[in-house]
């Protein structure tokens, strides 16, 4: 556990080592820098604790960093005061047992309502904690469980709250299709849903209603191995308001299962198609024949998209952002036809093996790109980077 700071507070946890505090989409360093200027003096603590300069920040707090150790060998809850202070609306506990939650709720005064996001990871919660921690934290709208494997489906029976619009699961082994049974019943304002569960079929997305069909814009099946077409069929229907939806690692997943979200899901912004090795080309037809409305395209890893499958892409012209990544067989050709792309304003190659640096050189066409990822890729050089930085000032170029 830190040791204690200004006033016996305890020092802002910002040690690298554990990711205490972590800003989504930045780099972790810049929280780090806020807790250590924190512990300079008492005015710049006063200052620097006004929650504007936290929001967006999720204090992340392993079990063993909730208590303190008193010389006589006992443990004490440690002091929250500095959390309340920075006005953080969530919290992520890593490692947790459901007796310390309950000490979590019962030491920190904000817990019951001013908490509105809980994460939970490879932690040992029960159905009975489960149940305790959203009985008793009012405030809770956002939930994520990611790795615990003690609670089961009936804990979510038991525990889930018609208050909670956004939940993601992960990595917890006892879900499967009951898990969207209890979501689809219980949670008739669920505006995002991310599941990773390897054992979730076909029959589960059968399970929403029209009453997450009004209010779910945000779907993310990540590695549903058993879902098929037939899943796909289940979400059109069910869920036509739509504006982002992940099939990434559902490797059942065909060409006709893209040709059924294109023609139902008219509203997407965002599609993610990743590590789906039956993509071909034909779904990229579809996809740019009928959603217009799209704005970012993940196609890491479908290993049969070609040069061709990019043609039908270049006719898009609200695309802003295009993933690529570890396409084994797109070409420079390819890239030609992103060239005429003028809305992009992030494009990832990374891994894209057949790509030369005269292909990739022809990019400095896209003059409104903002980023450029090149990780991995054969064909980019020290000299075609140099070339880049002359002729794509305002371009991030990721080596």
């Amino acid at each position: 556990m830190s040791s204690p700071g200004i006033d016996g507070d305890p020092k802002p946890p910002c040690l690298p080592r554990n990711g205490l505090v972590k800003l989504p989409g930045q780099p972790n360093g810049l929280a780090c820098e806020k807790c250590i200027l924190a512990q300079v003096c008492k005015a710049w603590r006063r200052v620097l604790y006004q929650p504007k300069f936290w929001a967006g920040l999720t204090p992340v707090l392993h079990a063993k960093e909730l208590y303190n150790v008193l010389p006589g060998g006992e443990k004490e809850f440690v002091n929250l005061q500095g959390f309340a202070a920075r006005g953080f609306e969530g919290f992520c506990l890593v490692g947790v047992s459901d007796l310390d939650i309950c000490e979590f709720i019962d030491n920190y005064a904000l817990s019951k309502k001013g908490v509105k996001a809980m994460s939970l990871k490879r932690s040992t919660i029960t159905d009975a904690g489960l149940e305790v921690m959203l009985e008793q934290m009012q405030g809770v709208v956002r939930l994520e469980l990611s790795g615990c494997n003690d609670f089961t489906e009936a804990g979510l029976w038991s525990s889930l709250s018609a208050r909670i619009t956004s939940l993601s699961v992960s990595d917890c082994i006892n879900v499967a299709d009951d898990a969207i049974a209890a979501i689809s019943q219980l949670l008739p304002n669920l505006a995002e849903l991310s599941l990773q569960a390897y054992h979730v079929t076909d029959t589960a997305l059968a399970y929403f209603t029209a009453r997450q069909g009004h209010s779910t814009h945000t779907l993310r099946l990540l590695s549903c191995w058993e879902i098929t077409n037939h899943g796909v069929v289940n979400v059109v229907h069910s869920l036509p308001n739509l504006t982002s939806l992940s099939l990434s690692g559902c490797s059942k997943v065909t060409d006709d299962g893209v040709e059924l979200v294109a023609e139902n899901l008219r509203k997407l912004r965002s599609l993610d198609l990743s590590w789906c090795p039956r993509i071909t080309d034909m779904a990229l037809e579809y996809v740019a024949c009928d959603l217009h409305r799209l704005e970012e395209l993940v196609l890491d890893r479908c290993v049969r998209i070609t040069d061709t499958g990019l043609s039908y892409l270049s006719t898009m012209s609200s695309l802003r952002s295009l993933y690529l990544r570890w396409c084994c067989q797109v070409q420079d050709f390819g890239l030609k036809h992103l060239l005429a792309m003028r809305s992009l304003r992030l494009l990832s190659l990374a891994g894209c093996p057949l790509l030369t640096t005269t292909g990739l050189s022809g990019l400095v066409q896209l003059q409104e790109l903002e980023e450029l990822e090149l990780t991995n890729c054969p064909g980019a050089t020290p000299e075609l980077f140099k070339y880049f930085s002359q002729h794509l000032p305002r371009c991030l170029v990721i080596e």
